[in-house]
């Protein structure tokens, strides 16, 4: 039966692994839990291909547990059912250590029927997850489980990995391959923190590269071939997605336009014309607002013209929108301005509108005082008169307090020398 390469070649030591420093290197937490010979239920966090499985068959090793593994994606209650069953028998007498991966595919009840073992100890829960488990696994899992997340692997790293599964190729087809230069830089760099992707670009080069004469020469022609799609990290409805766009957002109002055009960039390669779109016209008002309200403008047009042309051309008005936002001068104050005011509104604290200002538009409006004494501004000089708007609880309250850019000072020294401030 045939077995991909990343599975044959899959690590049995700490020592193997490629990457996760944090948690297995030579003082990492994860490597000490487990010497300590004490393992607790666990939540291996992080994107695919990033030795998460790996781990969590080394540690059923090193701890002397039978290992079940189920995926989440294909798994039933009747699946759990069965490894319960033999709790507490010959085929399981220090209990299991259950590997559950893809734990966010489980609904409520099939998560929940983990929950009486493993608070007895008899089930070890090692449950792995591509998604937040903040957002996607039950609290009474949570609750009962430390979370571990894993980081992607550096490309010096991944070349590490490469290398090893083209040597070990070399031995298994019982030949010696040549590799031309850059073509293990190459691997680790598209298939983007992956390991799991690269030994199997690996496995497929070495199979294609063979010559009529037994001999194997891989070249970075193929290698650029077999891994022409990069693996960036995106998925629209996963955490990637989320985490481009605030990091997208947060450059706009950093005032980074190298880093607004990186995260630009990879939105854009997901094919994510509308989130970009999205985000860019909440910032605009959010981070940049009265400083340059003219903004606003521009980056409304750059958006609709790349609805209208769609990729590969929309990159242009968006790039356009994103380094005007990012190199514009910043002001807060209409968000701050306008949360203010919300949570007044929504905490009850308003009263009743000035009668001055009520509708007056009606029969009996008069009758009920409502405009009687309401000052038409236009009729004064510079179109403006004192009189109050807010209502009698909030007439002290100020929601809007002008930036110290350009615009906004101007503005105020306007209104200030006008209302004799």
């Amino acid at each position: 039966m045939y077995q991909p390469l990343a599975d044959s070649i899959r690590p049995s030591s700490f020592d193997d692994v490629v990457g996760q420093e944090h948690l297995i290197g030579e003082n990492g937490i994860l490597r000490r839990v487990v010497q300590s010979g004490k393992i607790p239920n666990m939540i291996f966090y992080g994107p695919s291909g990033v030795g998460k499985t790996t781990l969590a068959q080394i540690i059923a090793s090193q701890t002397n547990r039978k290992l079940y593994k189920l995926n989440a994606t294909t798994a039933s209650t009747s699946d759990i059912k069965s490894i319960i069953g033999e709790l507490d028998t010959l085929l399981a007498p220090e209990g299991v250590l259950l590997y559950l991966d893809e734990i966010q595919y489980f609904n409520k009840k099939q998560q929940q029927s983990l929950l009486e073992f493993i608070e007895s100890g008899k089930i070890t829960l090692i449950a792995s997850t591509t998604e937040n488990p903040y957002f996607y696994v039950y609290n009474a899992i949570l609750s009962r489980s430390t979370v571990f997340e894993f980081k992607p692997v550096t490309q010096e790293d991944v070349q590490k990995a490469v290398r090893r599964a083209f040597s070990i190729c070399a031995r298994t087809m019982k030949t010696k391959i040549s590799i031309e230069e850059g073509v293990c830089a190459h691997i680790a760099q598209a298939c983007g923190g992956d390991v799991r992707k690269s030994i199997n670009a690996v496995e497929l080069l070495s199979a294609a590269s063979m010559g009529e004469d037994g001999t194997v020469f891989v070249t970075l022609e193929d290698a650029k071939l077999i891994t022409q799609k990069s693996s960036a990290k995106y998925d629209r409805d996963g955490d990637s997605h989320y985490d481009i766009l605030s990091a997208f957002h947060k450059s706009l109002r950093g005032s980074d336009p190298d880093a607004a055009v990186h995260y630009l960039a990879r939105l854009l390669a997901g094919g994510d014309i509308a989130s970009a779109c999205r985000r860019m016209l909440c910032a605009v008002s959010e981070d940049v607002g009265l400083a340059y309200p003219q903004a606003a403008f521009i980056v409304k047009a750059c958006c609709d013209s790349a609805l209208q042309l769609g990729l590969p051309e929309a990159r242009l008005p968006l790039t356009q929108a994103a380094l005007l936002i990012a190199t514009a001068p910043k002001s807060n104050s209409v968000v701050c301005a306008i949360d203010s005011a919300m949570a007044d509104v929504t905490s009850g604290n308003y009263g009743d509108i000035p009668v001055h200002l009520k509708d007056a538009h009606y029969g009996g409006a008069q009758k009920l005082g409502h405009g009687l004494t309401y000052k038409y501004p236009h009729n004064f000089p510079g179109n403006y008169v004192k009189q109050q708007y807010l209502p009698d609880q909030l007439k002290d309250t100020v929601y809007y307090e002008p930036g110290t850019n350009k615009s906004e000072t101007q503005a105020k020294d306007y209104w200030d020398k006008l209302k004799g401030n």
